[in-house]
């Protein structure tokens, strides 16, 4: 840093050195009357550049004072490494050297970073093709780059830069970069803490010492943003178990002199363990004291813990918000008894002025349009500041799956006491997804299938769907469009095609086929913020082609019932989630129902499933699933429930360590039928994978499947049940949520067909 400030030093006393000489050079010109101004020594620059720059007019007197401010005017535009001023009889001569242009900039031997990102930070700086070459903002972007990469651990990173004159008066500017390798965290230690163990304050830190998937997670690459975080993890659990006094006395992070090794030590103070005593009110609470008492989190008896005292100081600040005051201010104050370890809170409430909001801004969308996002919100323009709609704005544009930040900023209105301005801050990811899978079999060897989806269709909100199976028994074509605002009271429209052919009893080969085409269109009509009914209708022709080693279950059906069917089935379902995450919950609840009846045409039948979800967090790192899914169908009108409606059940998505779609009832060939009666049952455990840390993108699963297909005259035997149990990978890959489960089924019958390996991306459970 000395030799930077040093060489700054030095850059900037010859620039002085420079402007003195010229100066003095303007001071030996006697005073004369300006008759005319010639420039000389241009070669991009234009003429009209410097005219306009200098004091100096033709007529105007000539003297040392406007000579010292010509020449300062000209070397403040940063387009000369020399300015002079000359004089041929009454003729004022400005003869300038212009600094070299830059050319190019190059980046040599950068593997962290990606080098159109460099250019492009270059260029905001300053340092781009065309424009002049300032050692001073060189050598600031090399100092800026060494930094960029001690964030990311690389200490021992050198950064060298070559300027390379070239024709024209213009140079290259190369940075050759040298990273080395990786300092890594050998070694953190806790001082201080005696009421938890080492290992037990080390683990909630999501940087370690490394395990051998550190390759993968980097936790045990050092950066201060992170040890930061990890700090703030420290105190909120100690904060949480009564801990009011806990502090952080020091944190020393020291480096090998090899800069390859870093030891991390933290001194910690805990305190002691406090007891909360009380909790009163002060200040004014608008004559609701009861509501606001409603919301105390806070209870005698129990240790004091920060996050229960946060989230009812911030359960105040939004009820006030519910009423329009925007700049409540509530302040948890604790009165400390240290004699007995017991600690009183006083909330005092001042709920200040109230608001309205002015304008509503989005800022961040470079894709999606503001239309989409402000048909989320429920806080309007000109209302009241109402905190409870504004909580429910932001999370209805969260859910909408577009973007990985959602924020919300309340901005004063200048001059204006009684307004507020909204800012919605979003950040966009990409919203289109690519969905494959494969499965394995006897018959089929490699099946695949695979779909492209985009959720956003040029930023309109809109989702298009392709969907595409190239089984050799099953092949399936599905086209999907939905309008989540087909209405302006946010009814959502849903417009299926498909053509689907399949061989359901792939087993007996042959080369007959059930060929189903269709369309249909569903609405969604939403009930309450995360409940939805669906409803609407389609047409579907169902063929069965005859062809060698046809089942009899359709020759039978075909002869009874003629080998086209048409169907005229009406929709109506129900979905509810609240999960925190479609990719990798950890807590809430999802629930859908659907049903499918058929009015008219040849084939008469209804057709419900229920699924339900649910996931509890048992820590920070393990979550335990559940998921249970239920189908029943039954023929109407006389009819037998059509055997093409029929569920299977069976590998992916249900009993895993079985082969997809075999469980159920067979024929006399051991083929089977599959059945219009369907249970599910499906328990995991997740865990972080060894040596990931904390990291949730990456996580093992232990499971337990059970279920069946039953037949339309079978009852629901438990005893029939198939289970498997098995160890599962999940991997939140750029492709999408990856699942690759090993099972080993644990109840099976005579004739049952085992997969045990399976995997699928885009699915769950």
């Amino acid at each position: 840093m000395r030799k930077h400030i040093n060489r700054l030093g030095l850059r900037t006393a010859s620039a002085l050195v420079a402007m003195a000489f010229a100066t003095h050079a303007a001071w030996a010109l006697a005073p004369f009357k300006v008759q005319d101004i010639r420039v000389e020594g241009l070669q991009r620059v234009e003429p009209g550049t410097i005219f306009a720059s200098l004091p100096l007019r033709v007529g105007d007197d000539y003297n040392d004072e406007k000579g010292a401010a010509a020449i300062r005017a000209l070397f403040a535009l940063g387009l000369f490494k020399d300015v002079r001023l000359e004089a041929v009889g009454n003729v004022l001569v400005v003869v300038v050297e212009e600094r070299p242009t830059i050319a190019d900039v190059e980046f040599a031997g950068t593997k962290e970073f990606d080098k159109d990102t460099l250019k492009k930070a270059m260029r905001d700086v300053g340092l781009a093709e065309g424009r002049p070459f300032d050692k001073a903002l060189a050598d600031r972007a090399e100092q800026e780059l060494k930094r960029q990469y001690i964030n990311k651990s690389l200490y021992g990173a050198e950064v060298v830069t070559t300027v390379t004159p070239i024709e024209r008066n213009r140079v290259n500017l190369t940075f050759t970069v040298t990273e080395g390798e990786p300092a890594k965290i050998k070694d953190i230690r806790i001082v201080g803490n005696q009421a938890f163990s080492e290992s037990t304050l080390k683990g909630l830190f999501d940087q370690d010492t490394g395990g051998w998937m550190s390759w993968y997670t980097k936790s045990n690459r050092y950066a201060r943003a992170k040890l930061n975080a990890d700090l703030e993890t420290l105190r909120s659990y100690y904060l949480t178990r009564g801990y009011l006094e806990f502090r952080i006395d020091s944190t020393q992070v020291a480096i090998s002199p090899d800069k390859q090794d870093i030891s991390i030590t933290v001194n910690v103070t805990e305190g002691p363990r406090y007891v909360v005593s009380g909790v009163k009110l002060e200040g004014n609470y608008l004559d609701r004291d009861d509501e606001f008492k409603s919301l105390i989190t806070i209870r005698p008896g129990e240790p004091y813990n920060a996050d229960k005292v946060t989230e009812t100081t911030k359960a105040f600040t939004d009820h006030f918000g519910n009423f329009g005051f925007a700049f409540a201010r509530v302040e948890a104050v604790p009165e400390i008894d240290r004699e007995n370890n017991r600690v009183a809170l006083v909330l005092h409430a001042e709920p200040s002025r109230r608001a309205y909001v002015r304008r509503i801004q989005v800022s961040g969308n470079d894709r999606t349009r503001d239309a989409v996002v402000r048909r989320e919100f429920r806080q309007y323009e000109a209302s009241w500041y109402d905190g409870d709609k504004i909580k429910l704005s932001r999370d209805r544009v969260d859910r909408l799956g577009f973007f990985t930040e959602v924020n919300v900023e309340t901005q004063d209105v200048p001059g204006s006491p009684d307004q507020v301005d909204l800012v919605i801050h979003v950040v966009e990811k990409p919203t289109g997804s690519l969905q494959l899978g494969a499965g394995f079999s006897s018959a089929e060897k490699v099946s695949l299938s695979f779909g492209i989806k985009q959720e956003n269709v040029f930023g309109s909100g809109n989702y298009l769907g392709v969907d595409v199976n190239t089984s050799k028994y099953r092949r399936t074509l599905v086209l999907s469009t939905t309008d989540p605002y087909f209405t302006q009271d946010g009814i959502s429209r849903t417009l299926d095609f498909y053509y689907r052919t399949a061989k359901p009893y792939q087993y007996q080969g042959g080369d007959y086929e059930l060929v189903t085409a269709g369309t249909s269109v569903r609405f969604g009509v939403p009930f309450s913020e995360i409940d939805t009914v669906f409803f609407g209708g389609g047409v579907e022709r169902t063929h069965i082609k005859s062809g060698t080693n046809i089942p009899a279950a359709y020759l039978a059906y075909a002869r009874e019932f003629g080998e086209s069917s048409w169907a005229v089935p009406l929709t109506i379902g129900w979905s509810r989630d609240n999960r925190d995450s479609a990719l990798a919950p950890n807590s809430g609840r999802y629930q859908r129902l659907n049903t499918e009846w058929s009015v008219a045409g040849d084939a008469r039948y209804i057709r419900g499933n229920y699924q339900y979800q649910q996931y509890i967090p048992l820590s920070k790192q393990y979550t335990f699933a559940f998921n249970g899914e239920l189908g029943l169908g039954k023929g109407m009108n006389g009819q037998p429930f059509p055997v093409f409606k029929n569920f299977y059940s069976g590998g992916l998505g249900s009993v895993r360590g079985f082969d997809q779609g075999t469980l159920g009832p067979r024929d006399v060939t051991g083929a089977s039928l599959g059945g219009p009666k369907k249970i599910t049952l499906n328990a995991e455990l997740i865990a972080p994978f060894p040596g990931a840390g904390n990291d949730r993108t990456l996580r093992w699963f232990a499971f337990v499947d059970a279920g069946n297909v039953y037949g339309e005259n079978d009852s629901w035997e438990m005893s029939e049940l198939r289970a498997s149990a098995g160890l599962g990978l999940s991997w939140i890959s750029p492709l999408g949520p990856l699942r690759l489960a090993y099972a080993q089924p644990v109840r099976k019958f005579a004739g049952d067909r085992i997969q045990k390996l399976q995997f699928q991306i885009g699915t769950s459970f």
